[in-house]
């Protein structure tokens, strides 16, 4: 509750722009007129709001709604107000639903600018994974590649040495073979020698 009377009134800047307003241009607005309609306003506001109220209790409920403003307004006796009243609440309801309905559609393009974003970025980590994977399937590749070319330098290297042997082998073998005959036939000549000398010693000696 209010505890000075004046902190019921209006607020006077709300008071002189209705005041201004009502009146054609030119028109001045004194201090004490603008004291003056401030109280009144207030004192309709709170006469019209106790009659609203006292709908409300009849219909047991706590909130005030516009019925019963509309109500209170017949019970008072200003039928004339009633449908600039309801012109302007029309008018408020349906500013208010434009706003709703804008920023609700700010929501919903920066939630489809967020979702795009998650999406674009979503694409950038699968490409970059898509990257990575067709790197590591080429280090695979090329390790691949170094092994069998070990292999076949193993698997020459190989075949290089025992052709070697065996080239080596083969002729030791025909050098050795060609040197025992030479050998033989030379001991073969000096045993026919011995025998021929033998045989002419024999033959002296007689």
């Amino acid at each position: 509750m209010a505890e000075r009377p004046e902190d019921l009134n209006l607020p006077h800047s709300v008071i002189t722009r209705i005041m201004k307003e009502a009146v054609p241009e030119g028109i001045s607005i004194s201090k004490e007129a603008r004291n003056a309609v401030s109280k009144a306003a207030s004192v309709f506001v709170l006469y019209a709001t106790s009659c609203a109220n006292n709908y409300a209790l009849k219909g047991k409920r706590k909130t005030l709604n516009a019925a019963d403003v509309f109500a209170a307004m017949k019970d008072m006796e200003f039928e004339e107000f009633i449908e600039p009243l309801e012109n302007s609440l029309q008018e408020f309801r349906q500013e208010q639903k434009g706003k709703k309905e804008a920023s609700e559609k700010r929501k919903q393009n920066r939630s489809d600018a967020e979702k795009a974003e998650g999406e674009d970025t979503e694409q950038n980590i699968s490409s970059e994974m898509e990257d990575r994977e067709d790197e590591e399937d080429e280090e695979e590749d090329e390790g691949e590649d170094e092994d069998i070319d070990e292999d076949i330098d193993e698997e020459d290297g190989e075949d290089i040495d025992e052709e070697d042997g065996e080239d080596i082998d083969e002729e030791d073998g025909e050098d050795i073979d060609e040197e025992d005959g030479d050998e033989v036939e030379e001991i073969e000549d000096d045993e026919e020698t011995v025998g021929e000398v033998e045989d002419d010693d024999v033959q002296e000696v007689e």
